[in-house]
Formats: C-alpha cells, sequence, structure tokens
C-alpha cells in the first residue's frame, strides 16, 4: 500500500505477536522489565475502534456535521517532544530538545494540551515529563521510544525493524511511568507521520489510536515565527488537530508562534481541547488505509 505522510516534521530527533522484552537499540540501554506498559495509563480516554482487520485506527481530526452552524469550535494543538535514541551525545554536548518556555507559555496561557513524547525524550528529561505528566493541563501521548521511522522512506530517519515495532512503543510507555507521569494516553504517532498497514498491525495489539493531524504549523527547522503563525491560523477549522514541536533546538520559534496563535483563534470563538476531549463523543475520519 501507499505511505501516508502528512506534511514536514522534525527529524533526527516483523510480523506476529508483540516480543515480551525490547530489542537491544543502538545505545545499548537495558529493556524494559516484564509486565504490562499500559499499566496506569489513562482508561477513561477515548479510542477508536479497530480498523478493518483489526488495525490500529487513525484519528486525524473531529468533524462537525456541515449543517452545525452553531457547533462549538474546537481545536487541539499538539506538540512533538522529540528525542532519537541515538541523541544522546548530543544532548551531553549542551544541545536542548527540551522547551520549557513553551509549557511555561502554554500554562500562562492556560491552553490544554497533547504532547507526544518519545520516550528517549522522556529518560532525557524526567522532571519535565513528570511536571507535564502530573499537569491536568495536559496528556501525553506515546510517540515511540526511539523515534525511528516504523516505515521507509521517513524523512532519512533510522528505520526500526517490524518485529520492535510493538516494543519500542511498549518502552516509552515504560519510560513515562518510570518518570512518574500520570496523565499518559493510549495514543500513538507514528515518527514523522510515516506508516503502512504493516506498521498500523504490528503496533494494533496495544490497542492505541494513532493520531495524526490535519494542519501542519511548519513549525520545524524554521526561524520566523510570523509565518508558523500565520499558516496555522490560515488553516484551522472546527474539529483541527494541529502539530507543532516541544523541541528547542529543531523548532526555536514554536512558544513565540503560540503567543500569535492562541489569542487569535480565541478572538474567532474557538476553545482548545486536548485530543481526549477532542476525541471523544465526536464523529471521527479515519486516515491511512481500510
Amino acid at each position: 500500500m501507499a505511505v501516508t505522510v502528512m506534511g514536514a516534521v522534525l527529524v533526527g530527533c516483523g510480523s506476529g505477536s508483540a516480543p515480551d522484552k525490547a530489542s537491544p537499540d543502538r545505545t545499548g540501554a537495558a529493556s524494559p522489565q516484564p509486565g504490562n506498559p499500559l499499566d496506569g495509563i489513562a482508561k477513561k480516554a477515548p479510542t477508536m475502534a479497530p480498523g478493518p482487520g483489526g488495525l490500529t485506527p487513525v484519528f486525524e481530526r473531529g468533524l462537525r456535521p456541515a449543517a452545525a452552524a452553531k457547533a462549538e469550535k474546537t481545536v487541539a494543538l499538539t506538540f512533538d517532544a522529540d528525542m532519537t535514541a541515538d541523541q544522546g551525545p548530543r544532548a551531553a554536548e549542551g544541545e536542548r530538545f527540551d522547551n520549557p518556555a513553551l509549557i511555561s507559555s502554554l500554562r500562562r496561557l492556560n491552553v490544554p494540551s497533547t504532547v507526544f513524547m518519545t520516550g528517549r525524550w522522556a529518560e532525557e528529561y524526567p522532571d519535565q515529563t513528570k511536571a507535564i505528566g502530573n499537569d491536568p493541563l495536559f496528556e501525553i501521548a506515546n510517540h515511540s521510544y526511539s523515534h525511528y521511522a516504523f516505515t521507509s522512506p521517513c524523512y532519512d530517519l533510522p528505520t526500526i525493524g517490524r518485529n520492535d515495532m510493538r516494543a519500542d512503543v511498549d518502552r516509552a510507555f515504560t519510560a513515562f511511568r518510570k518518570a512518574g507521569a500520570r496523565n499518559v494516553v493510549p495514543y500513538f504517532r507514528f515518527p514523522g507521520g510515516c506508516y503502512n498497514d504493516t506498521a498500523l498491525r504490528e503496533i494494533a495489539p496495544a490497542k492505541m489510536t494513532a493520531v495524526q493531524w490535519d494542519v501542519i504549523s511548519g513549525d520545524a527547522f524554521t526561524t520566523d515565527a510570523d509565518a508558523v503563525a500565520q499558516q496555522v491560523l490560515a488553516e484551522v477549522q472546527p474539529g483541527s488537530v494541529v502539530v507543532m514541536h516541544c523541541t528547542r533546538s529543531a523548532a526555536p520559534v514554536t512558544e513565540e508562534a503560540i503567543t500569535q496563535i492562541v489569542p487569535e483563534l480565541r478572538e474567532r470563538g474557538y476553545r482548545f481541547v486536548k485530543v481526549s476531549e477532542l476525541m471523544r463523543g465526536a464523529p471521527t475520519e479515519r486516515g491511512g488505509r481500510g
């Protein structure tokens, strides 16, 4: 099948049942301990029913009936906290993959948000992971452990093996739990937004909903905050999912852009919600393949 890839994203940073332990990765880090990595995941967060053939369902945006002119305008701002499994040396040399100023601004502006976090990011910044994951304003969703691509080609990302996909997902949930994050939801965003039916099938036992987006902010690798804000404001519709980033070194103007985006969308009558609220009770559109 053709790969569905929706827009520019941060780069860098097997079949059968899932293995009990994660395969060794390039960092040599220990595999997660046996057990259910989904323990502690928010049980009340809505998920979509599996797709045809039991594939992981894919959510792209909440739809509002065309005739419902008075329907509430909601939008979900989502932030990918990207760090690949092999970027530890860069972090040790001082590169910052976090963005505390962005999180502070979201708090100051009171913007509920969903952070799609890699397990490697959570290991690098456990205190921030715990703070984000215990703040009711936010929810943490899974962006893989390694930020390696689940299909290829995908923006020059390293590619994870088919038989390691489920273990990589589980390992990220384990990292969130070890950091002490509580507001964790069973949602998954493919690194690079790249996936195919094989990937959807391999992670299906985790019983997650994959979450894509319909609005690309363009914040990755840009220094023009005005352009990011203008792009988002031009494309947002009721029920939109906006993809942005929480990675200071690779998306340095995101915090500045949201200080323009949030007031303007509120002026237009929009209310900001987490993905879990956007998904709850709303008609949905399934991306990917049936």
